[in-house]
Parts: C-alpha cells; structure tokens; sequence
C-alpha cells in the first residue's frame, strides 16, 4: 500500500509563522518583508478592495504576521519580483495611506 508522501502532493499555501501583530506596531519601523499573500477579506466589502494583504516579516530577529487591507501596499508588493526577497523597508503613512518607503 503507498503512503501519501509517495504521491508527491504539496499544499497550495504555506502558513506563516510568528505572532499576529498590529501595523501600528511596525509603522516607521525597520522590518524585513520575507513573503506575502493577497487573499479575500473576511470583513465588509463595501469599501476598500475586497481583499486584505497577510505579510510574513521580521522586526529585530522575531517573526511576526501582519494584516492589512490597504490597497497601496497590496500595488506595491505586487511588483516586487519574487527573488528579491527578503528586502528591508519601512511602512509610513502618507496622507491616510499606508506605503512601503
């Protein structure tokens, strides 16, 4: 009888690690960006995109998550080829929107 390894099969996503914590925790900050993932927003649709960024960094040597459903930053992530990370940033806010710098 085979076993489940011998099929070769991987799960689709990979789950992050470290502790959830709040983006004001890290605005202004140095941090480390290592992945990310766009996925749809469990909250109200209504405004915004639909969709909330989860971000796999780390601040100092801990991991953390962070969530957000800011559209600039979910724009900006996007086009950073994926070789390049990890990369260092910081996340401002600039006239009520979040943004890499």
């Amino acid at each position: 009888m085979k076993k489940f390894k011998d099929f070769g099969i991987e799960t689709a996503s990979k789950a992050f690690v470290g502790t959830k914590i709040e983006m004001d925790t890290i605005l202004n900050s140095a941090i480390a960006v290592h992945d990310f993932r766009i996925v749809d927003s469990k909250f109200d649709k209504g405004k915004g995109t639909g969709k909330c960024l989860h971000l796999q960094i780390t601040s100092g040597t801990a991991y953390h998550v962070v969530f957000t459903g800011s559209g600039a930053l979910m724009d900006q992530i996007q086009q950073v080829p994926k070789e390049e990370f990890p990369f260092e940033t910081k996340i401002i806010k600039e006239n009520k929107r979040l943004i890499f710098t």
